[in-house]
Formats: C-alpha cells, structure tokens, sequence
C-alpha cells in the first residue's frame, strides 16, 4: 500500500511539473537553487560569524574593564608604528624565510635581485626584491599567500607569469616584493 502511495504521488508530481509554463519551471528551478545556496554557503557560514560575534563581544568586555587605557600622541602613535617593522639588519633573516617558505611549497627560486633603497628623510628602508619563481599555479598562489602571511612586512608589488603553452603544468614567474624595515 506504501509504495503504491509513494508511486502514486510520484506520478501526480510528475504531472504538475508537466503543466507548469516555462516562467514557472524557471521559477521552481530558481527555489531549488536559493535552497542549494542556503544549505551550501549561507548556514555553514552561521558558525563563523557566531565565532565572530563572541571575539567581539570578549573584545568590548576587555575594553570595558579598562576605560583608563593610556591616550598615545600623535608622536607616540607614529613611533608604535615604526617600531612595528623589522630592523634593517634583520634582512637577510627574512630572506631565508622566503626561501624556506619556497621550498615547502616546491616552488623553485632562481637567483634573486636584492636591492636597498633609501630615500631621503623616510624612517623606512624599502628593500626591493625581484624573485623569478617556477612552479604550479596553486603552488605560487600558496608560496604568496604564506610569504605574505609569515613575512609581515612585506608587500607584493608585481606578479608576471609565463607560461610556454597550454599544456605546460609548471609555469614561470617573476615576483617584484618590497621588504619594508626600520632604518633609525
């Protein structure tokens, strides 16, 4: 008795669909889409802004508790800024960062051009780095997204990518950097 419901139900579904038009077919398809979008992006998404929420919420209690935080002046407030790059010596420190980021990612590295740039009156030193690179696509987005995030003074400024023709899985590229350091 079951199945024959089920079939039965089956059957008559089959039909409405039949008799709905074009714009209510376009329709139906549109609903299953939005449902698809609620339960795949939407929803998994509710956890991290749940997570989110409680971040910010400890946040304003930890600032709550301590309203008498001290004021810094225009001067000091540049000063936390400076101090929040590395040291001019520390250069070569970062560079081997770089290179172990590369070789963890299987990116091949050829030599690099290194060069310090001072300008006149900046506290900063811009170190100018152009890295000729050689990998996967997926394995020179992973080696930028890693140098960037391990490296917290460096900026990308320039991506060139070679390819020799479609098929070619590894392609070359050339990474223009800034390395960004304390020079006072």
């Amino acid at each position: 008795m079951a199945k024959f419901n089920f079939s039965h139900s089956l059957i008559r579904l089959r039909w409405r669909l039949a008799c709905l038009s074009n714009v209510g077919k376009l329709g139906l398809g549109m609903l299953v889409l939005a449902l698809v979008v609620l339960f795949a992006a939407v929803l998994p998404q509710e956890q991290t802004k749940n997570t989110l929420k409680k971040k910010v919420k400890t946040a304003e209690s930890i600032r709550a508790e301590f309203p008498e935080q001290i004021q810094l002046n225009d001067d000091q407030a540049l000063q936390v800024f400076y101090d929040f790059f590395p040291r001019s010596d520390s250069s070569p420190f970062w560079i081997n960062e770089l290179d172990k980021i590369a070789k963890n990612r299987g990116v091949e590295v050829s030599r690099g051009d290194y060069r310090l740039v001072l300008e006149k009156e900046a506290k900063l030193a811009r170190y100018e780095i152009q890295l000729p690179v050689r990998g996967s696509y997926p394995q020179l987005r992973a080696f930028i997204a890693d140098a960037l995030q391990a490296v917290p003074a460096l900026a990308l400024a320039s991506v060139v990518i070679k390819r020799e023709n479609i098929q070619a899985g590894r392609i070359d590229a050339s990474l223009g950097m800034y390395l960004y350091l304390n020079d006072y």
